[in-house]
């Protein structure tokens, strides 16, 4: 089912799929089934958000996403790209709940570290560098280590040294869930602006629903174990959202929608 605060489609919707998934299902071993026959296209450029109650599998499906667990069954393509291909061709950049940083490399050499493992020659390393730092508001700190930063200024590293391939694609797995509301808030708004200025697709991990609501064009609702998408909801505020939009009749609108939608789907699981 999918679920529109307006009558129209999102604009990208008649494009090629960024990723095609067609009917993924993931066993582990103990015949545990944490996704089934998942079926999800989503468009380039969009920001999706992977909503459901915890153990639903979506951070599996974002690691079967990224090529690091592989489906039972199914397929998954990545602009077109298995997604190993993809992950050979860093077409994806990757962000987690920890901004995971070397300690002993300074912030600048943090965002350098993949295009160092890619080869790229130094002076280019360092214009890239600086490019990303200007983009996540971090230049006056591009010498300072990951230690004399807060935790969200690392998370804003995570973020740029994820785009240092210049990927198309952004897989994030609860990259705020581990700061204070007010912290979070503020990268909210960094996330959205760093978004439309790249154009980067997104596919956003998260338990949170006003999060949801306020980073995506459209949020995918996912069943409890075994996890399988039951709805998706368009969310038609304006771009460029601001603080404002988080007040909002739209903004309360599409809340009470995707809340009434996660109800619906942990009464039908209950025996």
């Amino acid at each position: 089912m999918t679920t529109h605060a307006s009558a129209e489609p999102p604009a990208a919707a008649t494009a090629a799929p960024a990723i095609a998934i067609d009917q993924v299902s993931k066993v582990f071993p103990g015949d545990v089934t944490a996704l089934q026959d998942i079926g999800l296209d989503i468009p380039p450029g969009a920001f999706v958000s992977l909503l459901g109650p915890s153990g639903c599998g979506k951070s599996t499906l974002l690691r079967v996403i990224a090529d690091l667990t592989a489906p039972t069954s199914g397929t998954v393509t990545v602009h077109d790209k298995d997604p190993r291909q993809a992950r050979l061709a860093r077409d994806y950049g990757l962000v987690f709940q920890q901004a995971g940083l070397l300690e002993w490399r300074t912030i600048r050499r943090n965002i350098e570290l993949p295009l160092q493992v890619s080869g790229v020659p130094r002076a280019e390393r360092r214009r890239r560098a600086e490019e990303l730092l200007d983009l996540v508001r971090l230049s006056d700190f591009a010498d300072s280590y990951p230690w004399q930063l807060s935790g969200g200024m690392q998370q804003r590293v995570a973020i740029a040294r994820a785009l240092a391939c210049r990927p198309r694609l952004l897989l994030m797995d609860e990259p705020l869930g581990a700061l204070d509301e007010m912290t979070r808030e503020y990268l909210q708004d960094e996330l959205l602006r760093i978004w439309r200025e790249t154009g980067t697709t997104v596919v956003f991990v998260t338990h949170s629903v006003s999060e949801a609501v306020f980073l995506s064009t459209e949020i995918v609702i996912m069943s409890p174990r075994p996890g399988r998408v039951t709805s998706r909801v368009t969310v038609d505020l304006p771009q460029p959202r601001t603080t404002e939009h988080r007040t909002s009749p739209a903004y309360f609108d599409t809340v009470t929608t995707v809340r009434a939608a996660l109800h619906s789907v942990m009464a039908e699981a209950r025996p």
